[in-house]
């Protein structure tokens, strides 16, 4: 049954997100705020399909502590579940993305419409620096900055490999860091096809406050979000794959 739900939701899954994409073509034409709201249509009906076709529920842990307003966001990065899911947590959320996704047809137009910020991993520290400055200028008009420290999903339970980029937009923003762990690669593995019944936790962290050296939030980030992790890990079970 879980080929069956697994090849049945990636089939609505794709149609899914090429209806929308269309959908929402007329919104590149509109104030930025109109493609958000499509982008969080398409992370709450994939939600809604991954709970009534494969029984992948989700619970949330800590939104309290989110606190209002410009914030950095860090998150652990296991599967495509969070470059979606996350949405549906802020209100005027920002992804750090890499400058590749901008080349992808229709959805590149609209992540670049909808304000998220490119990062050309090529340039090195030119590119931390203009990362920096996007990120700046977007936190001063409140919007939340979401950043996968470790820049590529890492199978649930891999040894973290953290980048420093996070740290320097930390020093840089001047705003909370908001830490979050997660275990949603128990049940959307990264390569794999299937998709195993469970429930994905999520916790928000205590924010980290501005104005800490660098290499010391750079430390306490990583300890935070890996110790958190590897208990939503243990209490997700073992009956998914953990490497791929």
């Amino acid at each position: 049954m879980i080929t069956i739900r697994s090849l049945l939701f990636n089939l609505l899954f794709y149609l899914n997100l090429a209806v929308l994409l269309i959908a929402a073509i007329p919104t590149l034409l509109m104030p930025r705020p109109a493609i958000l709201s499509m982008a969080k249509l398409w992370a709450r009906t994939t939600l809604w399909m991954l709970r009534s076709i494969c029984c992948i529920n989700v619970e949330w842990r800590g939104l309290e502590k989110i606190p209002p307003g410009g914030i950095l966001v860090a998150a652990k990065h296991q599967s495509t579940w969070e470059t979606f899911a996350l949405l549906t947590l802020f209100p005027d959320p920002t992804y750090i993305i890499k400058r590749e996704l901008l080349w992808v047809p229709l959805f590149g137009w609209y992540a670049w419409h909808g304000g998220m910020i490119p990062v050309d991993r090529g340039r090195g520290k030119a590119a931390v620096s203009d990362m920096a400055d996007r990120a700046r200028r977007a936190l001063g008009e409140g919007r939340q900055i979401i950043i996968f420290p470790e820049g590529t999903r890492r199978p649930a339970g891999a040894d973290p490999k953290y980048k420093f980029g996070v740290a320097h937009l930390y020093a840089e923003g001047g705003v909370p860091c908001v830490p979050i762990a997660l275990n949603s690669g128990l049940f959307w593995p990264r390569r794999r096809f299937l998709r195993f019944p469970g429930t994905v936790r999520v916790e928000v962290l205590d924010p980290i406050a501005p104005g800490i050296e660098r290499n010391l939030f750079f430390a306490k980030l990583q300890d935070d979000i890996e110790a958190a992790t590897a208990r939503l890990i243990a209490e997700g079970g073992h009956g998914a794959a953990t490497s791929g």
